[in-house]
């Protein structure tokens, strides 16, 4: 009898980071993203490890709606065993108010996408006094 050599503990940690991931069909597991706001920029970036961003990656923008569609294919052989890796992945997100749809920028770095999307700036509300009428 062969023991896996990574044993039970790492696929431990995977449960315990996404506890019901395992159960969901391939489709329907999600990319991991973080966003912020920087110098005037709406940016998301997105966990999408060993994927060809070339190939397998397509970015879309639409009604303020930005998504994410990748495709995972992935096998590793050695002398014993043969272990495969294989999915889709979707992720939509809200853009925040203002975002220009038009000036959007994509990298793919070490396994990170980054995508930054300009935001227009809040208008300014110039007030003025009101006066109040007398009867």
């Amino acid at each position: 009898m062969r023991r896996d050599p990574r044993g039970l503990f790492p696929e431990l940690l995977d449960w315990l980071e996404a506890p019901f991931a395992s159960l969901l069909p391939s489709s329907a597991q999600t990319i991991r993203v973080e966003d912020y706001v920087k110098d005037g920029r709406y940016v998301l970036r997105a966990e999408l490890p060993d994927i060809d961003p070339d190939k397998d990656v397509e970015i879309t923008i639409a009604g303020g709606i930005l998504t994410i569609r990748a495709e995972r294919q992935e096998e590793h052989k050695d002398q014993y065993r043969t272990e495969f890796r294989y999915g889709s992945f979707t992720r939509s997100i809200a853009l925040p108010q203002g975002a220009d749809e038009n000036d959007v920028k994509a990298t793919y770095d070490k396994g990170i996408l980054e995508i930054s999307v300009k935001i227009a700036e809040p208008q300014r509300a110039s007030g003025r006094r009101i006066e109040i009428e007398k009867p």
